[in-house]
């Protein structure tokens, strides 16, 4: 029968997921770089509530389809570890889906940090 896990477990589980997110896949560590210099450069430049509000939804967004990729294509290799037609579309329609995410997040973070860093490196703009 079915037990009920604890918060503490459920925590426990979902903390060790994002471990092994950073510690197996190289593009979550890169998520992790650029998501720790957005947040730098946000707070540098004093983005308003309204713009941390995107900002996060877009960091967020991100790491929401690499996990779901992530977990995708473990599942695919575990069901089908050989090569097989709809196995790579799954694993290819994934891997979109993180790129729509990571190419929805440079828009917002061009339209929010792209003004304020050029007025810094050029100020008569």
């Amino acid at each position: 029968m079915y037990k009920n896990k604890s918060f503490t477990e459920s925590m426990t589980y979902a903390i060790s997921g994002i471990a092994r997110l950073l510690k197996n896949e190289r593009n979550a560590r890169f998520h992790l770089a650029a998501t720790i210099i957005v947040i730098l450069v946000s707070a540098f430049i004093k983005i308003s509530i309204q713009e941390w509000a995107l900002i996060i939804f877009a960091i967020f967004f991100v790491w929401i389809a690499e996990a779901f990729n992530t977990a995708l294509e473990q599942l695919f290799d575990l069901v089908e570890p050989g090569k097989n037609g709809l196995v790579k579309a799954g694993k290819d329609i994934s891997a979109g889906a993180v790129l729509f995410a990571a190419v929805l997040s440079v828009i917002i973070g061009l339209l929010i940090l792209g003004p304020p860093i050029l007025r810094l490196i050029f100020p008569k703009f």
